[in-house]
């Protein structure tokens, strides 16, 4: 199989539209946020469908292959998402994000000053966007008592 960007664009409408077909069926059992479940997925899916449709029509530029030690560290990164969704209810999201942000940001070269500054900023922030300003209602873990 030839990957260029064509390939990966097809790979991207069809992701697209799995996230939208299964983000179409998510409902609250009752309504505790305005914004509800299923409009994370359904916005995902349409950056991504918007992407690969911009992919497949720009054409077909031969994929470059990975630098060195990029595949292993392709594999790290998977297993560090994993590792984050089980922990993530446990240790809260604030928590796991800003560990999660600092580790993959020290996988692109990062030092451990930016990665820990950057990760920490990154899911203040993103706890403050969703939990406080759209209703989103994100676990605590740890830190529960304090905020």
């Amino acid at each position: 199989m030839v990957l260029n960007d064509r390939t990966l664009g097809v790979a991207a409408l069809l992701l697209s539209a799995f996230l939208a077909w299964f983000g179409h069926g998510l409902e609250a059992a009752f309504a505790y946020e305005p914004v509800g479940p299923r409009a994370f997925p359904l916005l995902l899916a349409t950056v991504i469908g918007m992407c690969g449709l911009r992919l497949v029509v720009k054409g077909g530029n031969p994929a470059a292959p990975n630098p060195p030690g990029a595949n292993s560290r392709i594999a790290l990164m998977v297993a560090l998402v994993l590792v984050y969704a089980g922990l993530f209810q446990w240790t809260g999201f604030v928590l796991a994000t800003a560990v999660a942000a600092a580790c993959v940001g020290r996988l692109f070269g990062g030092s451990w000053l930016q990665c820990g500054i950057g990760g920490t900023s990154l899911s203040v922030l993103f706890y403050v966007l969703f939990d406080r300003l759209l209703d989103v209602v994100l676990p605590l873990g740890w830190l529960e008592e304090l905020l």
